[in-house]
């Protein structure tokens, strides 16, 4: 099996094209494919740093739009529309935050929230659901009715759960591997969600419970 070299051709082409991570590449190609963004759009960002992402919704949302990019690592400053901050998200006190200062709701809320592997795949696997878990939930409570998600997790145990609960909350969920996806042979993928339904006991995530 091949192994992974982090200095590839999408890592070489981040550098050639200014972006600061290759993960750019992989929005790129979920936009190209759903086109969840939209000019003047209002993005969320969780798992930002180092900002990949940020730049690829900036370039599609434009001058009118709005991204957020939240990280617990502090992200060096982006040109307008972007705005970062340095938060977990795991605390209670993000949600009022988004409402009072973050511009909430959201017609996009992005989650690129990943774990650092271990190497046990179970434990990686059960770290990158609770935290796919807390976006939905967070997601739930700050995207407006009809916006989209798209979120980062591991396929194993709990997957078709988290997927079933998505369902609930969206009108579409497809499930995809971008092709700059980190090591081809790994179980990690992207659940990209569409018309974004108003929230309902029953489609709540197991965080918000």
């Amino acid at each position: 099996m091949a192994r992974y070299d982090p200095r590839d051709r999408f890592f070489l082409q981040a550098k050639k094209d200014g972006y600061r991570a290759r993960s750019a590449y992989k929005l790129a190609e979920i936009q190209k494919r759903f086109r969840l963004l939209r000019a003047g759009d209002r993005v969320l960002d969780l798992g930002a740093a180092p900002g990949g992402f940020c730049q690829v919704a900036a370039a599609n949302v434009g001058p009118k739009g709005f991204v957020l990019g939240v990280d617990l690592e502090v992200i060096p400053s982006l040109p307008p529309p972007v705005v970062t901050w340095a938060a977990d998200a795991f605390t209670p006190e993000l949600l009022a935050r988004l409402r009072s200062e973050g511009r909430a709701p959201y017609d996009v809320v992005l989650s690129d929230l990943a774990p650092k592997t271990s190497g046990v795949h179970q434990s990686d696997e059960a770290r990158s659901l609770a935290l796919a878990e807390r976006a939905l939930d967070l997601t739930r409570q700050v995207l407006r009715p009809g916006g989209s998600f798209a979120v980062k997790l591991f396929m194993g145990a709990g997957f078709e759960e988290y997927r079933a609960l998505c369902r609930d909350a969206f009108g579409k969920v497809k499930a995809m591997k971008p092709e700059a996806s980190v090591a081809r042979h790994s179980k990690e993928l992207y659940l990209v969600c569409q018309e974004h339904k108003l929230p309902t006991a029953r489609s709540e995530s197991p965080a918000s419970r």
